[in-house]
């Protein structure tokens, strides 16, 4: 089958390839008496990497609510897909839960960098949460042009993964109006009366390569289909696998940091695979598995837009202590977007600096 990706835990490929091999064993470095075959001679950093611009201020987002209103602020779902963020922050107070309807009436919700259907902000006013919404602008983008179509009498096709929290609050945006589509086969099963005003938006952080496919052929079976006037697929997951795609003819194995649930992470180690790279999915240098690296001189790194640097760093140090010397960035190019807190949070900052101001 050739999918897009069958849910948010196990995905594959419209190539057919895992985006991440099953076994990830950690037991066999060589304190365990396993050596490979050759030794690393360098490793090489894809550049850029790590953290975008949404999730950077999903995080701060948490950590200025908590500087703010003080532990426990309540996080619906995973401010990020990143599991050591979650712990972190989870240290320093915060509560994650999967429903608005967990969070006592009256406390401060965060809603994730994901976005939501508007059902859960009226839910969460209902319960009277101080609600502070940390979607990310690109996310909020797709959702105000399902609704734009939708308005405009569109019936709207939404290309992405099934159970995708950034799906599942796209298609709550306009229920009945819209339709999911994961792969080319469900494209064939398609059916709509002829005077059906067509439209298609997409989940943010897909395979680039894999949803042109898509939108091909979405296109040859309905010619008049309207498009994005900008794809919605966001910049930071497509540099991040445009950065991959120039890295692997340089290296004999990539390593991509980020948790399974991590979307974009999965994309980059399915760039590898249709690269001809092998790949592996990995959270932290604790999951590294020495066999992967029999026969490999040169190993690459990339990690997920949910992922911190310091995981890289991990990682990097776990090749120095092993004795790899020659650890090098491979810039492809720079970003320097920045989005601002959001406005239910900077009014309050604003509020506190006028109020110590006097």
């Amino acid at each position: 089958m050739r999918t897009l990706g069958v849910d948010s835990t196990t995905e594959v490929s419209i190539l057919g390839k895992p985006a991440a091999p099953t076994p990830r064993a950690a037991g066999f470095l060589s304190s365990s008496g396993y050596t490979p075959l050759r030794m690393v001679e360098k490793v090489l950093l894809a550049s850029p990497r790590g953290y975008c611009a949404g999730v950077e201020r999903a995080v701060d987002t948490v950590e200025q609510a908590l500087a703010l209103y003080g532990a426990p602020v309540y996080v619906r779902k995973q401010i990020v897909h990143n599991l050591h963020v979650v712990h972190e922050l989870e240290e320093r107070g915060a509560i994650f839960v999967d429903d608005e309807s967990e969070v006592p009436e009256g406390r401060t919700m965060v809603l994730s960098a994901h976005g939501v259907a508007p059902s859960v902000h009226a839910n969460a006013a209902a319960r009277e949460l101080r609600t502070i919404d940390a979607t990310c602008p690109l996310v909020t983008k797709v959702h105000v042009q399902a609704r734009r179509y939708a308005a405009d009498g569109y019936f709207v096709i939404l290309i992405g993964h099934a159970g995708h929290e950034e799906v599942v609050g796209t298609m709550g945006e306009i229920p009945g109006s819209i339709a999911l589509v994961e792969s080319l086969e469900d494209i064939a099963t398609l059916e709509f009366p002829a005077e059906t005003r067509l439209a298609y938006v997409t989940q943010t952080t897909l395979s680039v390569e894999e949803t042109r496919e898509v939108i091909a052929a979405l296109r040859e079976r309905f010619p008049a289909i309207r498009a994005p006037q900008r794809e919605d697929i966001c910049y930071a997951t497509s540099n991040r696998q445009w950065a991959v795609k120039e890295l692997l003819a340089a290296v004999d194995l990539l390593l991509v940091i980020g948790s399974r649930n991590s979307s974009n992470s999965n994309r980059l180690v399915e760039t590898a695979h249709a690269g001809g790279v092998a790949s592996h999915l990995i959270d932290d240098e604790s999951e590294i598995d020495e066999r992967w690296l029999d026969g490999v001189a040169v190993v690459g790194i990339t990690s997920g837009a949910s992922a911190p640097e310091k995981l890289v760093q991990g990682v990097c140090a776990w090749f120095r202590a092993r004795g790899v010397t020659e650890i090098e960035e491979h810039r492809f190019l720079e970003e320097n977007i920045e989005f601002r807190l959001p406005i239910e949070l900077r009014r309050e900052l604003e509020l506190g600096d006028a109020q110590r101001a006097h």
